[in-house]
């Protein structure tokens, strides 16, 4: 993602009136702005997950969801354990 030292650019935009206004309410101090470029650039990296998914899914299938949950259980097993690590170190 770029950050706001990055050369920026004007830009005008339509939206629902409801959607910049909860997002000004939740900007902070960074601003309208940054918060709307960073969701924008969250955005970009989801679509470009998703292609990723389509390329991997055309050449290898399609993922069940049984293969995602085992990787999530998985993921769950290695957080519990690197947390016991971390508090074990601590």
């Amino acid at each position: 993602m770029e950050s706001m030292s990055e050369p920026t650019q004007k830009y005008s935009i339509t939206m629902p009136r409801d959607i910049p206004e909860a997002a000004r309410a939740r900007s902070g101090p960074s601003g309208l702005s940054s918060y709307v470029a960073a969701a924008v650039a969250r955005q970009i990296e989801r679509d470009n997950l998703n292609d990723l998914i389509q390329v991997a899914e055309a050449e290898h299938g399609t993922i069940t969801e049984d293969e995602v949950q085992a990787l999530r259980d998985q993921l769950h097993q290695a957080r519990k354990q690197q947390s016991r690590s971390g508090a074990d170190t601590a």
